[in-house]
């Protein structure tokens, strides 16, 4: 059988075999959807095919396999490169880009793919690779309800699919949005560590009490969510000053022990800026308004 014959027989195509790619793939074949992949490098798709994905021979023919296409590729400006020379594959189905790039980007992506006759939606996966097809691993989506009602149990297969909303721009937002808070946890997290180190903690035995102690923190930014939304600052969790007499410890702690300050440092230039804008008596969550009014040092 040709593989124009074969067109409409996989329920997904995924059109990108890096390490995310490939993941994906995988995640659909796990969950017993006919999945046909490609990728530029055609022996990356050698693996799939062993565990029972359709190998696309041409990227037309990897379109038109299925009426759900997830395209997974280094840029928007690949994505569009390639699929500009298939685009009437495009109408009728649904193009599910997790590719990663900028709100403007996802746009103009939505434009042209409404353009050529298809749904679309813009899509991240915010935990890595190693959680894809498992239920804690988290995508977002935004774009098309239409489309992402239709396929949502196929996106399910990859984690817990989240839809944000119609506008396409609002899941590389989120995306962004996200890496950043998980990189300032991180970085906290860092810093402790390199602290308790010196004190002959290990590392794990650290990770053990902290991570015991993530639950508190993500209700206060349940908390602190309602108190920004509703323009009021209790001081229930310390006042700024408070925080910033307790960043001047971690500050000198960390200096008596011979550790690098970037971090606390960070967060005490927050506290600060906000006491000198008069919430000083203000709740914690109140730091937020140095960084949506864009102010800098001095």
């Amino acid at each position: 059988m040709s593989e124009n014959e074969n067109h409409e027989r996989s329920t997904v195509s995924v059109i990108g075999l890096g390490q995310m790619g490939t993941r994906l793939a995988q995640a659909f074949l796990t969950a017993g959807y006919a999945t046909t992949v490609w990728n530029r490098s055609a022996a990356k798709a050698d693996a799939l095919v062993v565990q029972g994905a359709v190998r696309a021979t041409t990227l037309e023919g990897a379109v038109s396999a299925s009426p759900l296409v997830v395209v997974c590729l280094p840029d928007y400006a690949t994505v569009g490169e390639l699929l500009g020379p298939v685009a009437v594959r495009l109408r009728g189905r649904a193009l599910v880009n997790l590719t990663s790039g900028t709100p403007e980007d996802a746009a103009g992506m939505a434009d042209w793919a409404a353009g050529n006759g298809a749904g679309y939606l813009d899509g991240a996966a915010m935990s890595g690779t190693r959680l894809v097809g498992r239920p804690e691993a988290l995508f977002v989506f935004s774009g098309s309800p239409d489309v992402f009602a239709t396929h949502r149990t196929v996106l399910a297969s990859l984690g817990h699919s989240a839809h944000l909303g119609a506008d396409p721009a609002l899941a590389p937002v989120y995306d962004t949005a996200l890496f950043g808070m998980v990189w300032g946890a991180l970085a906290g997290f860092y810093h402790a560590v390199a602290l308790v180190g010196s004190a002959g903690v290990a590392p794990a035995a650290f990770a053990a009490v902290a991570t015991e102690h993530m639950p508190f923190v993500t209700s206060l930014m349940a908390d602190h969510a309602r108190q920004i939304e509703e323009g009021r600052f209790p001081d229930d969790d310390g006042t700024v000053e408070v925080h910033a007499a307790a960043m001047e410890h971690l500050l000198d702690t960390s200096r008596g022990r011979g550790l690098g300050t970037d971090v606390p440092e960070l967060i005490g230039s927050l506290l600060k800026r906000a006491a000198a804008t008069g919430h000083g008596s203000s709740g914690i969550a109140s730091v937020v308004g140095t960084i949506t009014k864009g102010e800098r040092h001095a």
